[in-house]
């Protein structure tokens, strides 16, 4: 068969999503920071634009003589040529029938040049050093570190609860600054769930973290290195004379001579004090909820938005007819067209967010009601699919605002994310198990070997499980078990008698 060219005719359909439809799905993602970033450098941009300070007409301040001196100064810009380039290059990426007209009858589909630029994560990569090699380069803070790890450790939905509140609670150098007893009331748990979660947050790396003090920082370094001998121990237990010098008191408590405990002294100064002081130089932004939820009348919960982080703009529409009555050139009218349709767009996007966040932020609140009632222990099996059908939006949608979005709860503060979790069908057709649940009641089952209830199988376990009403496969229940470290029952038989 001979190969030739030739020109082809084809017909097709595809979707097209506009500019301005891609730029409100990104403004949907961002963190409240990050939109008040991107509100400001919009209020600097746009002469049309201003603060809504909560009276029915925009503020006296916004058409004074600074206001006026700024959109006359970018319309000399523009009349200049100066601005052309910016002008030309939003036009190429807004085709003809998305234009605004100078009435601003289309400005709602119109919306201008909007440089993206410096809106944080939700925005472009081009820009000031945010490019992908600026991501690349980004080092993890402490906080993300452990929470990597800590999802690797195979936690119960109450105890992830519990350890993404005291992984929010350790501090730059890595000491846990929560009391537990108080964490466990917040929480609605006992505090020996929370002892246990701490117990084994001490295991991640770095060595030393979720220490409560010098001493158990050290301790925990000591024993990773299999060094915490009780000599040594006293000598931890003792550190207010190891500060006032006094090694006579050292030698006595801990029984050791002066060689000895100069070798001591040796391996202390070779541990690390404060072990998270590796991770990120600066300091951590406090978070600002994007969501309230509180009790109400009838056991009722209400859900209302932080009004706090929701810039409230509006466009000054006297100042507009002003602007645009002036305008001599077609350049300058195209100018005013433009940024009129940008602050249309832009509040309306804003308006939208804000109902899109209250939407799912309630349909969240109503599935996890159980939670905020009852504690961490009954946290509900959720996806994105259910929260999204039952509020009628896509799944895309809905993960889009529980990216960086936190709600304020009677439990504490919690980002909308920590509220999905995976499920299990029931074996009795009723309602599916977190997978999170499950693995902890394979642990509690296996804890109970202890007390004398025999070495369970897999296949035991899985028996076990159904008769409680969990529909679980022989291998599901090994992936649980290797993901908690928890050996076979032939190596956990083994063990058992070797300590007997």
């Amino acid at each position: 068969m001979a190969l030739s060219a030739r020109l082809e005719i084809r017909q097709g359909q595809g979707l097209v999503i506009t500019p301005q439809l891609q730029q409100a799905i990104k403004l949907l993602q961002l963190s409240n920071l990050e939109l008040e970033a991107y509100v400001e450098g919009e209020l600097e941009r746009n002469p049309l634009l201003a603060r809504d300070e909560g009276e029915a007409e925009p503020a006296p301040e916004i058409t004074d003589g600074a206001g006026e001196a700024r959109a006359e100064a970018a319309l000399d810009e523009v009349a200049a040529g100066s601005a052309q380039s910016d002008l030309d290059a939003a036009h190429d990426d807004v085709s003809p029938g998305e234009r605004a007209t100078g009435d601003g009858s289309e400005a709602g589909e119109a919306g201008g040049a909007i440089d993206w630029s410096k809106a944080g994560k939700g925005g472009s990569f081009e820009g000031d050093g945010d490019g992908l090699d600026g991501l690349a380069a980004q080092e993890k803070s402490l906080a993300e570190y452990l929470t990597d790890q800590a999802a690797l450790l195979g936690f119960a939905p109450a105890e992830a609860a519990v350890a993404a509140v005291l992984i929010d609670g350790v501090d730059e150098g890595g000491y846990l600054r929560l009391e537990l007893t108080e964490t466990a009331e917040r929480l609605g748990c006992a505090p020996a769930l929370v002892e246990s979660v701490l117990t084994r947050l001490q295991g991640l790396e770095p060595t030393g973290v979720f220490a409560r003090d010098v001493a158990e920082c050290l301790r925990l370094q000591l024993v990773e290195r299999d060094r915490c001998d009780p000599a040594m121990s006293a000598l931890l237990d003792n550190l207010d004379l190891l500060a006032r010098r006094d090694m006579a008191g050292l030698k006595r408590v801990c029984g050791v001579d002066d060689e000895d405990l100069r070798d001591m002294l040796a391996e202390l100064r070779a541990l690390t004090p404060r072990p998270g002081a590796a991770f990120g130089g600066e300091p951590s932004q406090p978070v600002s909820p994007d969501v309230f939820v509180r009790e109400g009348p009838g056991g009722l919960w209400l859900v209302e938005l932080n009004s706090d982080t929701l810039p409230r703009l509006l466009v000054d529409q006297r100042y507009h007819a002003k602007v645009s009555g002036g305008a001599r050139s077609d350049q300058e009218k195209t100018f005013v067209a433009d940024c009129l349709a940008t602050a249309n767009w832009l509040v309306r996007s804003l308006d939208q967010r804000a109902k899109t966040i209250l939407k799912v932020s309630s349909e969240i609140v109503r599935q996890q009601d159980g939670f905020l009632a009852y504690g961490v222990e009954h946290l509900r099996p959720l996806n994105l699919k259910t929260v999204a059908e039952a509020i009628g939006m896509h799944e895309s949608t809905v993960s889009r605002v529980t990216s960086n979005k936190y709600i304020a709860t009677p439990r504490g503060l919690f980002e909308l994310k920590f509220f999905f979790t995976s499920s299990i069908a029931s074996s009795s057709g009723g309602e599916a198990h977190s997978a999170e649940s499950v693995r902890h009641k394979i642990r509690q089952l296996i804890d109970a070997e202890a007390q004398g209830a025999g070495v369970h199988s897999d296949d035991q376990i899985v028996e076990i499980l159904k008769a409680g009403g969990v529909d679980i496969a022989r291998r599901t229940v090994a992936k649980y078990r290797e993901a908690m470290r928890i050996p076979s029952s032939v190596e956990r038989r083994r063990a058992m008698k070797e300590a007997v």
